[in-house]
């Protein structure tokens, strides 16, 4: 019974009411403007109006560089898991060596 109060849903649960008592205390401290300028909810612009067409993100170019340091990610964790005692687990670790290396020309060809 005396170990229940560090069980992970009771201190989920005990940090939950101290962040919800310190932000309580700490919202009265805070500034409150009376009235409502202007600009209040518009994006900042260093003064200047934002323009009306918005760019989206494209993310093209950095998809393989995500591939590949997920790639190498998996690599190092099978070699790191690998049995040091079994003989063929050289073999494995050379085939993913030898994949991962060919994944990197695959990823970051040229396209036309």
């Amino acid at each position: 019974m005396q170990n229940i109060f560090i069980t992970p849903p009771v201190i989920v649960i005990f940090i939950a009411i101290i962040v919800t008592v310190v932000f309580l205390l700490l919202s009265k401290l805070s500034y409150k403007s009376g009235n409502n300028p202007k600009g209040k909810f518009k994006a900042y612009s260093c003064g200047e109006e934002p323009a009306e067409e918005r760019r989206k993100p494209s993310y093209t170019r950095f998809f393989p560089f995500a591939f590949f340091f997920t790639i190498m990610h998996v690599v190092v964790l099978l070699i790191a898991t690998v049995p040091v005692n079994i003989k063929s687990s050289l073999v494995f670790v050379l085939l993913f060596i030898v994949i991962s290396f060919i994944s990197i020309p695959i990823l970051f060809r040229e396209e036309d």
